[in-house]
């Protein structure tokens, strides 16, 4: 049994930040260069870091083919389709919906599973389900009056089936292997190479250089591109994957409160409220999940 200790408390945590304070960072990308532009770049630096600092390490090329695959799979659903699609639709939406629909993965995994896998849900995960999707939508009620933010919505809900189809595919996959970080770097090169080909083809490579865009592309390079990703890897081979997965529940805290701070975005009551249903759905599914593999 893999124990939720103090160090991989702090490191759910600090993933859920992380992973959270990207949206507000893409969002401030998204008003100043075009999408496909902007994640070619960072995937690029992004993966020449983590293949550099692998290879410091000690880390090596030598993946079996099944690894192989799981970095083309991870890479395109993670980096082509979910990252892809979500700084689109960040040219139209807030980064605390965009993030509150990213959060709802446990949600959107865990209802998948129990269609298509035969896992039994349970009434505690059937209510969790149901308290997610309605917190979803009380949120989206004031938010989708156009149908450019109705494009942006859709945009990033087919972002999250495509990262959900990776986690199931994928599930405790890399857990074992030596290599994380050499992996984490060559599955960005797999964004880097499929995105900058649609980069050339479809965008004008205009960008309004500020020290707010600058620094906003460092942080998405250093933190959510390398270091987030990182400690996801890291977690999940430390706790496993279902433990690791029950901290996106603070991720709509974390994104809408971010968001807020540094966008200044607002928060009325009515978010507040749909914020603690969808955080109380994640948890009820989490549990539920638990005690079927418990049960098991």
């Amino acid at each position: 049994m893999l124990s939720m200790d103090f160090r991989s408390i702090f490191m759910g945590i600090l993933f859920s930040i992380i992973w959270s304070s990207a949206f507000t960072s893409a969002r401030i990308l998204m008003s100043s260069a075009p999408p496909f532009l902007v994640l070619s770049l960072r995937f690029l630096i992004s993966g020449m870091l983590g293949i550099a600092i692998a290879r410091l390490l000690g880390q090596n090329f030598n993946l079996s083919r099944q690894e192989w695959a799981g970095v083309l799979i991870f890479g395109f659903c993670q980096n082509v389709l979910n990252l892809g699609l979500n700084f689109v639709a960040l040219q139209w939406i807030d980064a605390s919906m965009a993030v509150i629909i990213a959060s709802m993965l446990p949600l959107v995994v865990a209802a998948i599973s129990w269609t298509f896998l035969v896992e039994k849900p349970g009434i505690i995960g059937v209510l969790g389900l149901v308290a997610g999707m309605a917190g979803v939508l009380l949120i989206m009620l004031d938010r989708t009056g156009d149908q450019t933010k109705l494009l942006g919505v859709l945009l990033c809900s087919v972002a999250l089936l495509a990262l959900a189809g990776a986690t199931l595919l994928l599930g405790n996959f890399f857990r074992s292997n030596k290599n994380l970080l050499m992996i984490v770097g060559l599955q960005m090169f797999v964004g880097f190479i499929i995105l900058l080909p649609l980069t050339i083809m479809f965008e004008k490579w205009l960008i309004n250089w500020s020290v707010i865009f600058i620094i906003s592309f460092l942080y998405q390079i250093l933190m959510p591109g390398v270091l987030g990703t990182l400690i996801w890897f890291l977690l999940v081979k430390r706790i496993g994957a279902t433990k690791s997965a029950a901290f996106h529940f603070l991720n709509p805290f974390f994104g809408v409160l971010i968001a807020a701070a540094i966008l200044a975005e607002p928060i009325s009551l009515k978010d507040g409220i749909a914020v603690v249903i969808i955080m109380s759905g994640i948890i009820a599914v989490q549990i539920s999940h638990r005690k079927g593999i418990i049960q098991k």
